[in-house]
C-alpha cells in the first residue's frame, strides 16, 4: 500500500511506525508538514494508493477535495470540520471518490459508542437519572469539546429523548434537558471521555481512556486499507459492520 500522509504532526508520526512496523509492503510516497506545503499537489498525490490526512479543521476540507481531484481515496482523522459533510459528499460522489472520516479512529473507542448507545436506550425508561460528558485531552488539542465527545452524544441523543441536545459547560450539572459536556485540557493525555449517569441514589460510569495515539494510528491504517478501492463516503460504523 503506498500512502500519502497529509500532517507530519504527532499523528502523522505514529501512523508512519505502525505502517513502518507492519509486515507488509507499505510505503509512505508523500509526507506533508507546514514545512512543505507546496509539495501538497495532484501529481504528487497520484503516486499513492491512499492518503491519510491529520492536519487542521481550516485545511481538511481543502485537502478532501485536493485528493478528490487527484482520483484517490482518503482517510480524514481531522475533526470539527463536519458542518461542511453534506457539500463534502456531494463532490465525491461527483468525483466517483472515496472518503472515510470518523472523529476517532480507535477501536475500542467505537465499541465505547456503541456501549453507549445500548445503554441510552435502557436509560431512557429511567428518568431518574441525569447524565453528563467529561473529556480530557492534551493542551495541545484546539478543539473543544473533542470530535469524539460530540460523536458520543450524538449516539446518546439518538437513543435518549428526554434530553434534547449537548452543550459545553464548566459542570456536570444538567439544566432544561440538556446534555452537558466538560472538556478539559491537561499535558499528555491521549484523551479520556467519561460518560456518568447519576440519580440520588448511585451512579452508573463508563469511560474510554486511551494509553497512547497507537491505537488511533492502526485504526485508521486498518480504514486506509479497507478503502482503497471503494466508492463512497464511510464511517467507523461501515468498517466494524455495527
Amino acid at each position: 500500500m503506498k500512502v500519502a500522509l497529509i500532517g507530519y504532526g504527532k499523528m502523522g508520526k505514529e501512523i508512519e511506525r505502525v505502517l513502518l512496523d507492519s509486515n507488509l509492503s507499505d510505503e509512505i510516497v508523500l509526507k506533508i508538514s507546514e514545512n512543505n506545503l507546496s509539495d501538497l499537489t495532484v501529481e504528487n498525490l497520484q503516486k499513492a494508493d491512499v492518503a491519510i490526512e491529520f492536519t487542521q479543521p481550516e485545511a481538511a476540507v481543502k485537502n478532501i477535495r485536493l485528493c478528490f481531484k487527484a482520483g484517490i481515496p482518503v482517510v480524514v482523522g481531522t475533526t470539527a470540520w463536519l458542518e461542511k459533510l453534506p457539500e463534502i459528499t456531494q463532490d465525491c460522489n461527483a468525483a466517483n471518490g472515496a472518503l472515510f472520516h470518523a472523529p476517532n479512529f480507535s477501536i475500542g473507542v467505537n465499541i465505547f459508542f456503541e456501549i453507549n448507545r445500548k445503554l441510552a436506550a435502557i436509560m431512557q425508561q429511567q428518568p431518574q437519572y441525569d447524565i453528563g460528558i467529561e473529556e480530557i485531552h492534551h493542551t495541545e488539542k484546539k478543539d473543544a469539546p473533542s470530535g469524539t465527545a460530540i460523536k458520543t452524544a450524538e449516539v446518546i441523543l439518538s437513543e435518549l429523548k428526554r434530553v434534547k441536545k449537548w452543550q459545553l459547560e464548566n459542570t456536570l450539572e444538567v439544566q432544561n434537558n440538556l446534555l452537558p459536556i466538560v472538556a478539559k485540557r491537561e499535558p499528555n493525555v491521549p484523551g479520556t471521555h467519561t460518560v456518568i449517569y447519576k440519580s440520588a441514589v448511585d451512579e452508573i460510569v463508563l469511560t474510554h481512556q486511551a494509553h497512547s495515539r497507537r491505537g488511533f494510528a492502526e485504526g485508521a491504517v486498518t480504514a486506509a486499507r479497507w478503502l482503497i478501492g471503494k466508492k463512497g463516503v464511510f464511517e467507523m460504523k461501515d468498517l466494524l459492520s455495527f
